[in-house]
């Protein structure tokens, strides 16, 4: 077999990948690199113009070959298209890596909402316990009513559907449940 790093046959490229694959044979995959490195390293380099990066993605897709190398299946293709391959993807990840934008601990959308003051916070537990407590003056079937509309999230005709109740009815019932509790709350003040 012709073992020198400057000239491989697709036959001794992909016996030199079986036998990394199946034996971990060093030797082997030092013809692999040897051969495959530069090339790859040229590829980076024409998609990269930039010499560390594109020595540093070549480095990462030997590795991967070195890792990979069981998996190779010579019916998929051949060596070299199966080398590119993983230095092409290597080359997208870094790529959408160096796009992706720093995180930013300051982004609004980050940064917890400022504590309400004592004041406000007191406001709104009186008006939660002023409408738990006109709520707690309706009738039962306004309530579920009420319950399965807006806590539940029941369109009106599957509240319709579950109770077994016309449409209309449904309907002029939450709006007369949404009148009595409007009459209590403003009875409350």
């Amino acid at each position: 077999m012709n073992e020198t790093a400057s000239e491989l046959s697709k036959d001794e490229a992909r016996i030199l990948l079986e036998r990394v694959g199946r034996d971990r044979d060093m030797d082997a995959f030092e013809v692999l690199f040897r051969h495959y490195g530069p090339r790859v390293k040229a590829y980076m380099a024409r998609l990269e113009r930039d010499g560390s990066v594109a020595e540093e993605l070549m480095q990462e897709a030997m590795l991967a070959v070195w890792n990979k190398a069981h998996q190779f299946d010579p019916k998929r293709g051949n060596v070299s298209t199966w080398i590119f391959t993983i230095a092409r993807n290597l080359r997208v990840d870094a790529y959408r890596k160096m796009r992706r934008p720093d995180f930013d601990p300051d982004d609004p959308g980050f940064v917890p909402d400022a504590a309400e003051p004592a004041d406000a916070a007191l406001a709104h537990a009186q008006e939660a316990e002023r409408l738990r407590a006109a709520l707690a003056k309706l009738p039962s079937e306004q309530l579920e009513l009420l319950r399965l509309s807006f806590f539940d999230d029941c369109s009106h005709s599957s509240i319709a559907d579950r109770l077994r109740l016309p449409l209309g009815t449904v309907k002029s019932r939450i709006r007369l449940a949404f009148a009595r509790l409007r009459a209590v709350l403003e009875d409350d003040r």
